[in-house]
């Protein structure tokens, strides 16, 4: 995670090992640690699945493929030059304990081979998911349309070869296939959100829910992003479908070899065995002075007088206000100084996300000053909003320039899970949120990831 600047350390939470199925364009971990969505509305006969058992989970895979059908037998010809849709050749529900009389499986010797696993087998043109182990794990960890989200990506795949006549994916690195299946996971999960499919429905925690699976779907820390079956990272992967999400099929269609990718790997035996997270106390430490000179200089470029906020180990409450409104990390102005609860719930946060998260609080802090200081609002979603982007735009800069501090692999997945799981980094002064879910919170820190600090300043 975090370092100070020459010392690459590693996340302290690792993921599952990646499996790989032969044959298979992708095949996902769980490590049930994001945030479930509501129940999706959705029940379809799903006798026309091979080895179904007609339970709600193949119901459930039933209507979100059938929604995929024809929403991309609507789309699909407009991208690909009027060629309509060819619906795949099947639809594989499989019992890994491998049950007797049940059907074979393309591209699969054994049931075994698919536990805990889903996947688009190209050579067959089929979808295959483990029906006793990975779905009803999805349900319980991020909620039914971490199901729709997971199959609607393997159904992506199946798109990206219909579109791909002449061949200019082949040799596309694996991260970048991912990618645009992300996006078009996004495109698809934005209908369902609408109501604009017969039989899906969501609402926005269950759009919070689906992005909780692609962050728990990551890959393990320090994966390179050559690595032959890389699928991307939590930031990666949420970006990818925020880009269809808000975006449509022609965006994610038009995603290509000059995508840039966040994920890292480490830089040597060293930096992958030195492992853990700096603590709370040496974050602090370490991130401050960083902290401080790169707001300074923000605001002293815009004509602006910073002052150096003090830095306070306390209970993160303004005199002021009423109680710790911003959260275990506070920005008060009389005078200026970050306020940190260092024996509220912070300590046990930043051990379970990561210490980027804490972070990632610091930073919207330090933004918060900022703002205060260029005569800019810092209360309501006003405040909130431009606080947050502005922490993205200080993590995309870190390391760089004069900075005496720097992210490792990972650090940019704390910060997203910090940001679905909960509002505190995205609170103006006042306490008042930026935005009521996950989607929005992230969405506006990526906007200061990609587009700096006068995006910020112009607002999101």
């Amino acid at each position: 995670m975090a370092r100070v600047r020459g010392s690459l350390r590693a996340l302290v939470v690792t993921c599952a090992v990646l499996a790989v199925l032969a044959g298979s364009a992708c095949a996902f971990p769980v490590d049930g640690r994001a945030v479930a969505g509501p129940e999706v509305s959705a029940g379809v006969d799903p006798s026309f699945i091979g080895g179904t058992n007609g339970g709600e989970e193949d119901r459930l895979a039933a209507a979100t493929l059938r929604d995929l059908e024809g929403y991309w037998g609507r789309e699909l010809p407009a991208l690909s030059g009027g060629e309509p849709f060819r619906p795949l050749a099947g639809y594989f529900s499989v019992d890994p304990s491998g049950r007797a009389g049940a059907p074979a499986v393309p591209c699969l010797q054994n049931p075994q081979e698919i536990q805990g696993t889903a996947f688009y087998c190209p050579r067959s043109d089929i979808i295959a998911w483990d029906r006793g182990e990975l779905l009803p794990q999805l349900r319980r960890d991020f909620g039914d349309s971490a199901v729709v989200v997971v199959l609607s990506h393997e159904f992506g795949h199946a798109v990206q070869g219909r579109l791909d006549r002449t061949g200019a994916l082949a040799g596309a690195p694996t991260i970048l296939l991912e990618a645009q299946a992300d996006c078009y996971a996004g495109v698809f999960l934005r209908q369902v959100r609408d109501g604009g499919l017969p039989d899906l429905r969501t609402g926005a925690a269950g759009i919070d829910g689906a992005m909780g699976a692609l962050i728990g779907f990551r890959d393990p820390v320090g994966t390179s992003p050559r690595n032959a079956q890389a699928h991307g990272n939590a930031f990666d992967r949420v970006s990818s479908f925020q880009d269809g999400f808000d975006g449509d099929p022609a965006v994610c269609a038009a995603i290509g070899r000059d995508r840039v990718f966040t994920q890292q790997s480490f830089r040597s035996p060293d930096d992958e065995s030195s492992g853990g997270n700096l603590g709370l106390q040496p974050l602090i430490e370490a991130m401050v002075p960083d902290l401080d000179r790169w707001f300074g200089g923000q605001v002293r470029a815009r004509g602006g007088q910073w002052t150096t906020p003090a830095t306070e180990r306390d209970q993160a409450e303004c005199p002021d206000a009423d109680g710790p409104v911003q959260g275990p990390v506070a920005w008060c102005d009389t005078p200026s100084a970050v306020h940190i609860d260092t024996a509220g719930t912070l300590p046990a946060d930043h051990a379970r996300i990561g210490d980027y998260a804490t972070g990632t609080l610091l930073a919207s802090r330090f933004g918060t000053a900022a703002l205060a200081a260029l005569g800019r609002p810092t209360t309501g979603a006003e405040g909130g909003r431009a606080a947050l982007c502005l922490a993205g735009a200080y993590s995309a800069a870190v390391g760089t320039g004069e900075s005496g501090f720097a992210l490792s692999p990972g650090d940019l997945d704390e910060s997203v899970t910090l940001l679905l799981r909960e509002d505190t980094a995205s609170r103006g002064t006042d306490g008042v949120a930026a935005a009521g879910t996950g989607y929005e919170r992230i969405r506006v820190f990526r906007a200061g990831v990609t587009g700096g600090p006068d995006a910020c300043l112009r607002g999101v």
